[in-house]
């Protein structure tokens, strides 16, 4: 199974829309947390083998191999909290 492609402007609309419209946030507010969780989501997508760092659109779900003809990695890895260590 591939993943589905991460559209980071369409994550970025909604947030904006839901702080701005549901929650009544001033715009300046809202854009400030939708770019953090922009930026989250895209950070926790990004293979962290130092040799990939490819987006998980371009590995295969199921056995984390790398779509990439020219990549080598065979394990997408993922980031472990704020510290950077890395961890599968």
């Amino acid at each position: 199974m591939i993943e589905s492609e991460f559209n980071a402007d369409l994550l970025y609309n909604r947030i904006i829309r839901y702080y701005i419209d549901k929650k009544g946030y001033p715009k300046e507010q809202a854009n400030s947390i939708a770019q953090r969780v922009v930026m989250r989501e895209t950070e926790r997508r990004i293979c962290h083998n130092q040799n990939c760092r490819h987006m998980l659109d371009d590995h295969i779900r199921n056995s984390g191999t790398c779509l990439i003809q020219s990549c080598d990695c065979t394990e997408f890895k993922k980031q472990s909290g704020k510290g950077g260590s890395q961890t599968r």
